[in-house]
């Protein structure tokens, strides 16, 4: 892994700071060469900042001038199929924010022409690392709490998003939310078989879509999960409990507790810190070594591909009143087939 990898950003807004931060501490990796957005002042000042040579207002310019090694797809997601289609028709390895789509027959529509492309392409599932999720994967794959019954999950804070974001329909599930599905789906390494929701709108948030939400999960390993997401709480909070036959795992960003049956303290205590901006740049490289390998990541866009439709399950719950079944693959049923 002795490449340095030409990337280039597209989309200039306030997520890139996230990527822009993590790659700079990393430079025997990634070398940021150009950097493309419509809106030439968020374009060079963003550029300006981080001392980005190569600006496009552009994209067909950006994919046939920039010479990148790497494109970085940091758009809203209305745009995203735009966007996406002429990176992967030129051939480019494409590392995506999350959700990479809005709706699921877009994100299917993605996937199957990166797939049909055999290009590479991976979902920055940052939250993986950054939220103690592969941890407690860990933890529970060398059976320290046995087979898991239940878990719950709650994350209620206060959160004024800016910017195109407060015209989406879809929010609270869509900014957070997509992160814990996510994460709910790699410690159980298993996958849903029906999803119920609702979702409330506060008026204390100024925004289009849902500011609050109840989901409940059953998975085929017969673990039930339930997630309560808040933004508009003046009380935050965040802790993921995971109950096993054997034992309990209690979680929050920093640290994870490891509590067995007739103990009032846990036996063991993990603390954990890994920023943001170190696993963005954890799930880029994920990336440059299926380039250099062949090797397929984790975080490849064909998994995330269940996370968008846990999401679009949410939703649909919802709106429906309902609850939504999946097929043997973790897919919405009579919707898509996975590639």
């Amino acid at each position: 892994m002795d490449k340095v990898f030409k990337v280039g950003l597209v989309g200039a807004g306030g997520v890139t700071q996230l990527h822009l931060d993590g790659y700079k501490n990393h430079p025997e990796r990634v070398e940021v060469v150009a950097i493309c957005d419509p809106n030439e002042e968020v374009l060079n000042k963003r550029a300006d900042e981080y001392g980005i040579k190569h600006r496009f207002t552009d994209l067909q310019d950006f994919i046939e001038n920039s010479h990148v090694d790497v494109a970085v797809v940091c758009t809203p997601t209305s745009v995203r199929k735009e966007v996406l289609f002429p990176i992967i028709e030129a051939g480019i390895p494409i590392f995506v924010e999350k959700p990479f789509s809005d709706t699921l027959t877009e994100a299917a529509a993605i996937v199957d022409k990166a797939s049909k492309a055999k290009l590479p392409m991976a979902v920055n599932q940052n939250f993986r690392r950054h939220y103690p999720f592969e941890l407690i994967r860990g933890i529970v794959k060398e059976n320290a709490i046995g087979k898991i019954s239940q878990i719950m999950f709650t994350e209620i804070f206060f959160r004024q998003d800016a910017g195109w974001r407060l015209n989406n329909k879809r929010h609270a599930l869509s900014v957070m939310g997509i992160h814990w599905l996510d994460g709910f789906r790699l410690v159980l390494d298993a996958n849903p078989v029906t999803i119920a929701c609702q979702t409330r709108s506060s008026s204390a948030i100024n925004c289009a879509g849902e500011t609050e939400a109840t989901v409940q999960m059953a998975f085929d390993n017969d673990a039930i999960v339930t997630y309560v997401q808040s933004f508009s709480s003046s009380f935050s909070k965040n802790e993921m409990i995971v109950i096993g036959e054997k034992g309990t795992i209690v979680a929050n960003h920093t640290s994870v507790k490891l509590y067995q049956r007739g103990q009032a303290e846990p036996i063991k205590t993990w603390k954990h810190h890994i920023s943001r901006e170190e696993a963005t740049f954890g799930g880029l490289n994920q990336l440059l070594m299926c380039i250099e390998s062949g090797h397929v990541p984790t975080n490849n866009v064909i998994d995330n591909l269940k996370t968008v439709s846990l999401l679009a399950g949410a939703y649909q719950a919802a709106e429906e009143n309902s609850v939504i079944s999946f097929d043997a693959e973790g897919l919405l049923q009579n919707e898509i087939s996975i590639l």
